[in-house]
């Protein structure tokens, strides 16, 4: 079977109906500190190749490593954070292995010895359902540089005319956070995937040790799975999707994977243990190369760095430190804004928990801010296929349109055609009214006048309304309305008819 080409695939339902799939995650984050994990140069993103570099970076005979302090601390803060035990005392090792963007030829890791272990975090599925994920362990090591290949077509090495490598990178602070094998999770398996990596980036977040924006590469995900004919069967063999970063594409990768091997079991094929590449485009997965066993790394203890011996006491105020995690702000916000459940998780689902409390920040209602983010601003991502903190529009924007609402200088109809302006880069809300003439009439005297001509233009509502009955009074404040371009105030209106016709 190619690999590359026409890949056979089994329909996923079928797949999970035939097989367990068993799932790991491999996170790496790196880490917001000023400068690298061994050196001092500074680290930042999107600056010109090969500037950000010292010896140190550059693996130069002589240049000798000293560990980040900072780095150290966000990454207990990360460990205690995941309900990890901090370890006593932990090292550093050499991962030997060559690579043109490891100028050292090894990668500075750690190996049996990691800062953190044995943890815990609780995901959140989109149905509200809580599924455990154990953690084995979360271990600080340095990011590689980065590679670019010229002239081929896919991006990659094989078919490009050469290679230039960026050492701005290398040597960037790193944690790898390890699951243990992801079982029980059946056809939810792809599901579970994107919530724990999206779990993990909003931890980053709110822990302040990392920006997290995974379209920069801050956080990226290696996925393995593998199947096995039964929950109760040895564990299959697994392949590791290597550097996928997005939510989308950890579910999609899962998905993909499940039905390719079921498709390579059903035809009486084994599983090559190896690492695979992504393809956004296609939404598959091709063979990298056959996955290295930690012995063949050849590790052993960085001579060059001394052992890192937390203070308990150290690690204790690190404790008493940590913020309000997301869980439970989430809890404490859908309190605070009054959200029913299902309300709550379709705010969490759509990516707009932060949207919605900036919004109420800037003195719109709970109720408002929501109406707005999960009704018009949501079917417009949904339309552009972007998250909905990519619009060009901020909660301060949001806040600002829902108080010319509560001001009454306009109503929810013109608020519509405010928001596109906004939306279209015409301004803020109040600029957008001012250039468009939004603003509701408030002036008592184009209204009559609107009123008036809706009146004669049909007398027989007039004579029903004085006979007591009011439904015809819609019809009068429709044509007031469109005589106003819906700028009128339709309460107001309606007072004025009734006060006209019992005059008349």
């Amino acid at each position: 079977m190619s690999t590359t080409t026409s890949v056979d695939l089994v329909d996923y339902d079928d797949a999970v109906a035939r097989f367990d799939p068993v799932i790991g995650i491999e996170v790496h984050v790196e880490l917001g500190t000023r400068t690298k994990m061994f050196d001092g140069a500074e680290q930042s993103f999107g600056e010109e190749p090969n500037t950000q570099i010292t010896p140190v970076s550059l693996g130069l005979p002589g240049a000798l490593p000293a560990v980040n302090g900072t780095a150290v601390e966000y990454a207990i803060r990360i460990g205690l954070a995941l309900n990890c035990s901090i370890a006593e005392s932990c090292r550093f090792a050499r991962k030997n292995y060559f690579y043109p963007d490891v100028p050292k030829n090894f990668q500075t890791s750690q190996y049996d010895e990691p800062i953190a272990h044995d943890g815990w975090v609780d995901v959140e599925l989109e149905d509200g359902t809580t599924f455990r994920v154990e953690i084995e362990r979360a271990h600080m090591e340095e990011d590689a540089g980065k590679n670019t290949h010229v002239g081929g077509a896919t991006g990659r090495i094989h078919g490009a005319e050469y290679s230039l490598v960026d050492y701005n990178r290398a040597g960037v602070p790193l944690v790898e956070i390890v699951t243990r094998p992801i079982t029980g999770a059946g056809e939810r398996a792809p599901e579970v995937a994107r919530a724990y990596v999206q779990t993990l980036r909003d931890l980053f977040r709110a822990l302040g040790v990392s920006e997290a924006r995974m379209e920069r590469g801050n956080v990226r995900a290696d996925v393995n799975v593998s199947l096995r004919p039964t929950p109760e069967s040895a564990l299959g063999t697994r392949t590791e999707t290597k550097n996928v970063n997005s939510f989308r594409s950890v579910e999609r990768a899962v998905r993909y994977e499940i039905s390719r091997q079921a498709a390579v079991l059903d035809g009486g094929g084994t599983i090559v243990q190896e690492t695979r590449h992504w393809h956004e485009d296609t939404g598959s997965t091709t063979s990298g190369r056959v996955k290295s066993d930690a012995e063949d790394y050849r590790y052993f203890p960085e001579p060059d760095l001394v052992p890192i011996v937390p203070d308990p006491a150290w690690v204790e105020e690190i404790r008493a430190s940590l913020p309000e995690l997301p869980a439970a702000r989430r809890r404490r916000l859908q309190g605070e804004w009054g959200y029913a459940d299902a309300e709550m998780r379709d705010v969490v689902n759509a990516g707009a928990v932060e949207l919605i409390e900036s919004t109420v920040a800037a003195g719109a209602s709970p109720a408002a801010a929501r109406k707005w983010w999960m009704g018009e601003l949501a079917r417009t991502a949904k339309q552009q296929e972007v998250e909905l903190a990519e619009l060009p529009i901020t909660p301060a924007q949001i806040g600002a349109l829902q108080q010319l609402v509560d001001a009454g200088r306009i109503n929810d109809k013109l608020a519509r055609q405010v928001l596109e302006g906004v939306l279209a880069g015409e301004g803020d809300p109040e600029q957008v009214v001012v250039a468009r003439g939004l603003e509701v009439v408030s002036d008592d005297g184009p209204l009559l006048e609107a009123i008036d001509a809706a009146l004669a233009a049909q007398p027989d509502i007039a004579e029903k309304i004085r006979g007591g009955n009011l439904g015809p009074v819609g019809a009068i404040i429709g044509a007031v309305m469109k005589a106003t371009r819906g700028q009128a105030d339709a309460g107001r209106v309606r007072e004025l008819v009734l006060e006209r016709v019992q005059a008349g």
